[in-house]
């Protein structure tokens, strides 16, 4: 059986954004080996938890809303775009589930701001920088970005086998410096506090800005990113890698939850055999 990856359905207000964002997400999850369900953003919570707990893995897209600043505790910016109550709810709910089960999350753009938000982390509201951190919406790169060595995000792209060509050697140390182009799209980010238990693992070299978080416990798959993946799945690897990694954890995860569920229905099959004697 193919691992469910939930994605919510990326806005809550534009439905014709949303019909025409969500398919790309979808396409990447399937052609990655696992099985996407979508989430609508219209349900009673108890409804879409029913859908959500039938899942090994979420993926939280992209959106043309931004966090609603009152949730880090700002002044909304004059630049930050409406919030998206809708998506918002059902991000949280499928990041609590995700964080209860250990389920693993890849976040993608809004993606990543949300992961950061729900874990008490703060945003940048509007990028100030001589890099346009904008440009991948009409070009296929934005900018580079650096990984930081030794993170999960630097192993998945160091484990796609075109990649290793790639890697370079720093000067101290021998440990591998990465940068990859991304095709960034955003004009927000992670601020200057990181939510619990997440750690920064890419920036934009050229000015600083965060591009990539990861969970910082071994047995949890976190991992968030600021680029579009989904845009580039045919043409780059390690976009591939993304979606392959988040599809592996959740087939892991799928097993595990499975075992365990055997595990408590033969407890409870010979506790009910017991007692009848």
């Amino acid at each position: 059986m193919k691992p469910r990856i939930a994605i919510p359905l990326p806005h809550g207000g534009d439905p014709e954004y949303a019909l025409r964002a969500i398919p790309q997400y979808e396409r990447a999850v399937e052609l990655s080996g696992g099985q996407s369900v979508r989430i609508p953003l219209d349900r009673p919570p108890a409804e879409v938890m029913k859908m959500i707990e039938q899942c090994d893995g979420v993926l939280l897209p992209g959106s043309k809303a931004d966090v609603d600043p009152a949730k880090f505790g700002a002044e909304k910016h004059a630049k930050t775009e409406a919030a998206d109550p809708k998506r918002d709810t059902v991000d949280e709910l499928l990041l609590q589930d995700a964080y209860n089960m250990r389920k693993p999350v890849l976040g993608i753009c809004y993606g990543l701001q949300i992961l950061n938000v729900y874990q008490s982390g703060n945003l940048l509201q509007h990028i100030e920088s001589r890099i346009n951190h904008e440009a991948g919406r009409t070009v296929p790169i934005a900018h580079n970005v650096s990984i930081e060595p030794g993170s999960k995000l630097a192993e998945i792209v160091a484990g796609a086998e075109s990649c290793r060509a790639s890697l370079d050697r720093t000067a101290e140390g021998g440990c591998p410096s990465m940068s990859m182009p991304a095709n960034s799209s955003h004009h927000q980010a992670a601020g200057d506090v990181i939510g619990d238990g997440l750690r920064v693992v890419a920036r934009c070299p050229d000015d600083n800005v965060i591009e990539a978080l990861e969970g910082t416990s071994p047995d949890h798959f976190v991992l968030a990113v600021q680029w579009h993946p989904e845009r580039s799945f045919d043409d780059d690897f390690r976009s591939r890698a993304l979606f392959g990694a988040l599809v592996d954890a959740a087939r892991k995860k799928h097993e595990e939850l499975r075992s365990d569920f055997e595990g408590q229905s033969a407890a409870s099959s010979a506790s009910s055999s017991k007692h009848s004697r």
